[in-house]
């Protein structure tokens, strides 16, 4: 039985063993699967595990003190988004974390804009100025914080000693803890948001080399003969960028207020380095912060990260129903 079991192996094309050898697609397919597993595994621990274990405690009673006893599955209720939704300040803190997020998305861009539109062109000194320009980006971000709350205090700040001599300022001005400041314009008078408005122009100088690279990557992509023509045929030069490079460029720009307003929908660091959350400046991050660090209340803490979560995922989700494909037809 043995010999026929061997002939008959044999006669099919199969080694002794049984298993048909690996063909080429197949060793590729394994070898593959080798090389993803340990990124499949640290994205598991590191991001979905603890995505998880937020939703769990985002329903139950959960302090900070009583975290390491807890089990996976408590008393599950609804009690922390109830307290979320009715605590005072959410909904005023949701406004000014939109105002925050869209200011400081489409500052960047148009100053990331203008910046790349004004070195596009091959002069001395270009490369130097091109480098100079990221440095918002890479520099540290408490490093480049104390910088700007230093050149903006109010004793000691070099922005309102060129205030006082160049604009003859009276009263130095406390632009990180003042909420509403009162500007005359034309005989009228109306209050400002001056810490917001501080913060949002903070995070516009930091992250507009982002939207620089990717702007200028794609003007460098742009057919010389385009705008030639475009010359040629008498255009200036705000036709030729609004019907030559604009629509060249508004993939990209979509592109980046996606990722910009993602970025800064969430960010912590720089408000709370910058205000700590104060003088009209209290976005949901630093919300979310606060309830873990002073109430210790982490389950409150976690449910208001899924409003923050589902907030974020609405308005995506609008945008892509309803400009995605608009933006995308007419570039």
């Amino acid at each position: 039985m043995t010999t026929r079991a061997h002939l008959s192996r044999r006669a099919r094309g199969l080694p002794p063993g049984g298993r048909r050898p690996l063909t080429a697609s197949g060793r590729e397919n394994r070898a593959g699967l080798a090389f993803v597993t340990p990124t499949f595994v640290v994205v598991l621990v590191v991001v979905v595990l603890p995505i998880l274990w937020t939703v769990l405690l985002a329903f139950q009673d959960a302090k900070l003190v009583d975290i390491q006893g807890m089990g996976l599955f408590g008393n599950w209720s609804l009690d922390n988004f109830d307290s979320v939704f009715a605590s005072p300040g959410f909904w005023s803190s949701l406004v000014t974390t939109l105002v925050y997020t869209v200011g400081a998305t489409v500052g960047s861009v148009l100053l990331g804009l203008t910046a790349a539109l004004a070195l596009r062109r091959p002069f001395r000194g270009r490369g130097i100025l091109r480098g100079a320009m990221l440095l918002p980006y890479v520099a540290p971000v408490v490093a480049v914080a104390f910088v700007w709350e230093i050149a903006l205090s109010p004793q000691f700040g070099i922005v309102n000693e060129w205030g006082r001599s160049l604009f003859g300022w009276d009263d130095p001005i406390a632009f990180l803890s003042t909420r509403e400041y009162e500007v005359g314009l034309l005989g009228l008078h109306f209050d400002v948001p001056l810490a917001l408005l501080t913060v949002i122009a903070f995070e516009t100088w930091r992250y507009f080399p982002f939207a620089f690279l990717f702007l200028l990557a794609r003007l460098q992509a742009v057919p010389d003969g385009l705008e030639e023509a475009a010359t040629v045929d008498g255009a200036t030069l705000t036709q030729r960028f609004r019907y030559v490079l604009l629509p060249q460029l508004m993939p990209v720009i979509a592109l980046l207020c996606v990722l910009r307003f993602i970025m800064t929908f969430n960010k912590f660091d720089d408000v709370y380095l910058l205000t700590g959350g104060g003088a009209g400046t209290d976005v949901i991050a630093v919300r979310v912060y606060d309830f873990l660090t002073a109430r210790y209340d982490v389950g409150a803490a976690a449910a208001q990260a899924l409003v923050l979560a589902g907030i974020l995922m609405v308005l995506l989700g609008i945008y892509f129903k309803f400009f995605a494909k608009k933006v995308q037809e007419e570039s």
